[in-house]
């Protein structure tokens, strides 16, 4: 790590301060002709990969908000920074916040580098919004976790080398306290994926079954019964993510570092490109309505403002949500008050457009490309209000957690999880 930094390492620096000494350390450093993988190693020995984290962890101690700003200050002038998705944005920020020394040591550079490709192995076919009744085992045989039971809609779960895996070591304990998080090495005999075929034609998700597949005890993250603390690390991580944070290059960058980053970003993106029309495509909605005529209609045009009114209400909440992660407080409960606008855009979204469209909204086919790409809203926005915890679940998080309501009655809150559910 360079010690040129302008930063006293007891201040609190400005984002100026933190751009000018990330521009200064890439301008003496940048060089487009190594690898992806060389270049990176630089990146991490520097200290600007992560400069949130501690400089025990190739970090930098600086506050929670540098990490977008040396980002961003990396790609604005024509470098790369680390990788897009669940790797950098979920196992990286649980691993550093809750596992052990050792398996950070063995962890962390490689999943920071791009070299571990990580998949989340939460839900299940019974506990997909409730987590906690989650009935996936894990029995302890000396010094292995034997592991058996069913996750879906893992994505890259097909190829990923890791897996972020919570599974019940106690059926004893209440359901939230019988939980252990570990990280499952997903290239072994008892570890079988299978593609999900979705509605829209796409096929992003995968389920995957375990059958005595062996985890070392080394590899379980934080302790024995307490991954639901992890987990809930890593759901609010999850809540404030977007998988298409486009943190790869710029358009006019070059070289052959630029070059594998577009091929590594591009890889990990196509399992998202129906993600926008999850969304709704708020920004397809007035044109539209001029291609079909029927942008002067007072009644879309009233549903069309309505619309675009509440999406941009949306999109303010978002901000306020980042800018209390600059300031480095931890996610909080803005972020499922993010999630269920995100859902109401989608469901109005869905609405406009089939106001628009009429039974044309629902062709595959037109003369119109964008025909299809209504089309494809129509069946994709659904799944906004489900995933990454549904609806119901984000509604019960803000009454809770923000309004101070009693909590939502459970008759399996105190009992062991025997008792309630299904071995």
């Amino acid at each position: 790590m360079d010690d040129k930094s302008t930063i006293a390492p007891s201040s609190v620096p400005t984002e100026a301060q933190v751009r000018d000494d990330v521009l200064a350390w890439f301008n003496e450093a940048w060089d487009p002709d190594l690898s992806l993988l060389e270049w990176r190693e630089i990146l991490i020995d520097s200290g600007w990969a992560v400069p949130s984290w501690s400089r025990q962890w190739f970090g930098r101690d600086l506050p929670a908000w540098a990490d977008l700003v040396a980002q961003q200050a990396i790609r604005h002038a024509g470098g790369v920074a680390t990788p897009v998705g669940v790797s950098m944005f979920l196992a990286a920020p649980t691993l550093y916040d809750h596992a052990s020394n050792e398996l950070k040591d063995r962890l962390l550079r490689r999943t920071l580098t791009g070299e571990l490709v990580w998949c989340q192995l939460f839900s299940e076919p019974g506990a997909g919004s409730d987590l906690a009744g989650l009935t996936t085992t894990a029995v302890r045989d000396g010094d292995d976790w034997v592991v058996n039971g069913q996750k879906v809609w893992n994505t890259s779960a097909d190829h990923a080398d890791a897996g972020l895996l919570v599974a019940r070591t106690d059926w004893g304990a209440t359901k939230h306290a019988g939980l252990t998080y570990f990280v499952l090495d997903m290239d072994q005999p008892g570890v079988e994926v299978r593609p999900i075929r979705q509605m829209n034609d796409h096929c992003s998700f995968n389920e995957v079954f375990l059958t005595d597949a062996r985890i070392p005890h080394d590899q379980v993250v934080g302790e024995v019964g307490g991954g639901w603390t992890a987990a809930r690390g890593t759901l609010a991580h999850e809540r404030t993510f977007s998988v298409l944070r486009r943190a790869h290059v710029e358009p006019d960058a070059s070289g052959r570092v630029v070059d594998e980053a577009r091929v590594e970003a591009a890889d990990y993106l196509k399992t998202y490109e129906w993600y926008p029309q999850r969304a709704g495509r708020v920004d397809l909605v007035i044109e539209r309505a001029r291609a079909f005529g029927v942008a002067d209609d007072p009644v879309v045009r009233q549903e069309i403002m309505k619309l675009l009114a509440f999406n941009r209400a949306a999109e303010l909440t978002a901000e306020r949500a980042k800018a209390a992660r600059a300031l480095g407080r931890p996610p909080g409960p803005e972020g499922s008050i993010g999630k269920l606008a995100l859902s109401e855009v989608a469901r109005r979204c869905n609405r406009v457009h089939s106001l628009i469209a009429g039974a044309r909204a629902m062709l595959r086919e037109g003369p119109d490309p964008l025909d299809a790409v209504a089309a494809e809203v129509l069946v994709s926005t659904p799944a906004q209000s489900i995933a990454g915890g549904t609806d119901e679940i984000q509604r019960n998080i803000v009454g809770e957690n923000i309004l101070g309501l009693p909590r939502e009655p459970a008759v399996d809150r105190n009992k062991p999880f025997r008792e309630v559910g299904a071995p």
